[in-house]
């Protein structure tokens, strides 16, 4: 299930917010050791291969998955936020298009990375996402996502500074994963910092590896 309307709304929120977005979050994981050290885990764990950054904003993170040394296309439903990443990082890729719905053949990707782009999807439209990535996951492709974590509450609507974003118990998330296909290989939650309203949850999850084929034994 998808919500062509809400798409739009987030689309045309954070168009209207891009240039000061960006700003917000030009240097932010520099000031975040812990959040660096699940994106240097995902960048040099995935097996070989293309990675792909969902909900990718000005591109920041595109970039660092480059200087980690993967090879990454960031995808972004906001089409100012693409112009801008475009600007910021030319020698990278950015696609315009929705996380639900992406333009690539199955099993393509090594690694999915959505940092904090599922924080605006209501509960009731989450699984397609889990279901989409697991279609362009390679087996034993990695995934990880961050977002805002309810502290053991259900999922909980917030006031986020550019448009309404939800936050998830950290087992509740794992949860959808699992179930779309996905096996947990580490979490971390975070205290919020200073200038931070909420703890932070991250999970890295693995795609199941496709069955073996195995040969049927010969009747004696």
């Amino acid at each position: 299930m998808t919500d062509p309307s809400h798409l739009a709304t987030t689309a045309a929120a954070y168009d209207a917010m891009a240039v000061r977005y960006a700003d917000h979050v030009r240097d932010m994981i520099g000031r975040l050791p812990l959040d660096h050290a699940m994106l240097a885990a995902f960048a040099a764990s995935a097996p070989e291969g293309p990675v792909a950054d969902l909900g990718c904003g000005p591109g920041h993170y595109t970039a660092l998955l480059r200087d980690l040394g993967r090879d990454a296309t960031g995808f972004d439903l906001s089409p100012a936020m693409i112009a801008l990443a475009r600007d910021a990082h030319p020698g990278l890729r950015f696609e315009a298009g929705s996380m639900h719905d992406l333009p690539l053949p199955d099993g393509t990707l090594a690694g999915v990375v959505a940092w904090y782009s599922l924080i605006h999807i209501p509960q009731a439209h989450l699984p397609p996402y889990f279901e989409e990535f697991h279609r362009v996951l390679a087996p034993g492709g990695q995934l990880l996502f961050a977002f805002f974590e309810s502290e053991g509450d259900p999922v909980t609507a917030f006031d986020h500074r550019v448009t309404p974003a939800y936050r998830w118990p950290i087992d509740g998330l794992a949860a959808l994963a699992s179930a779309a296909g996905f096996i947990e290989m580490a979490r971390m939650l975070r205290e919020p910092g200073e200038d931070e309203r909420f703890r932070r949850g991250h999970l890295l999850m693995r795609k199941r590896p496709a069955p073996e084929h195995t040969i049927p034994a010969i009747p004696a």
